[in-house]
């Protein structure tokens, strides 16, 4: 792992081979380490660089205000990358969305992995979801306390809890059980999952700030090119996003993937690694 200060903040990162520069972002629920295939494969044509948001792995702190396209664009400073493609999974993915329309000259392309998307709203019907699904697996007084970080310590037992409700929802899908994952991709999504929630509850209070206006209404304003890559296993709700930046981003290619949750760089690693390779190929 290497280091670079993005102001007062330590970034933990990985880089690796020449060309052409590749940043790869990952999922809320993930750390840098969930890219591990595509790293290695893509760094024998590109320099890759994957990176922990503040906050996340080994990074620094979350503390006070974080707008997390700015992190992105601004770690790419501290790298001396002047233009990178972009690829991105779940909130991931709208990070990278709201750097491109933040700074179009530095984004050569996009690669939006079961994205979340600046703006959108759950439905009523997700959101009841996971709150049946995911909230309740920790009682809800002790799940405000850890929110707001007012709890005189974390049970690790909640921490478990909400990871494994997180994963099962999510990495395996609404509609699929556990057995649908290989043995090693739950455990690894699971190790991820508990340092996130065990580092959030555990740190300082922090707010996000997103693109304003926000991505929603302004796809058509993207320029690069752009894959929509979108797990037919996943949540309706991040498939309707995957619709939404599909038929909003001019030219943009769609790959559906049977039988796949939420992080399919760890679930079809080596589908995913094929088809990003196509993709930046081809530009």
């Amino acid at each position: 792992m290497a280091v670079t200060r993005v102001g007062d903040v330590a970034f933990g990162y990985d880089e690796a081979g020449s060309g052409p520069a590749v940043v790869l972002v990952h999922a809320g629920l993930a750390d840098r380490r969930m890219w591990d295939h595509q790293f290695r494969a893509l760094s024998a044509r590109y320099r890759v660089i994957r990176f922990d948001w503040r906050g996340y792995g080994e990074s620094g702190d979350a503390v006070g205000e974080v707008a997390r396209h700015e992190d992105l664009l601004a770690l790419m400073d501290a790298l001396g990358v002047r233009q990178a493609a972009l690829i991105g999974c779940s909130f991931g993915g709208a990070h990278a969305v709201d750097a491109a329309l933040c700074a179009p000259e530095r984004v050569t392309a996009l690669g939006l992995i079961c994205s979340g998307l600046s703006g959108y709203e759950w439905s009523p019907q997700t959101l009841a979801l996971m709150r049946e699904r995911v909230h309740a697996a920790v009682p809800a007084d002790r799940l405000k306390r850890y929110g707001d970080r007012t709890a005189a310590q974390v049970d690790p037992a909640d921490v478990e809890a909400i990871a494994q409700a997180n994963v099962r929802l999510m990495v395996v899908g609404p509609d699929r059980d556990q057995t649908d994952l290989e043995p090693a991709v739950w455990e690894q999504a699971l190790e991820m999952c508990r340092g996130v929630f065990a580092r959030e509850w555990n740190g300082p209070v922090f707010t996000e700030r997103g693109l304003t206006p926000p991505a929603l209404g302004r796809l058509s304003q993207v320029n690069v090119p752009t894959l929509v890559v979108n797990g037919l296993a996943d949540l309706p709700g991040v498939q309707e996003i995957a619709k939404l930046l599909a038929d909003g981003i001019g030219g943009a290619r769609r790959l559906d993937l049977p039988a796949t949750g939420h992080l399919p760089p760890l679930e079809r690693p080596e589908q995913v690694t094929a088809a990003l390779t196509r993709f930046l190929a081809a530009i």
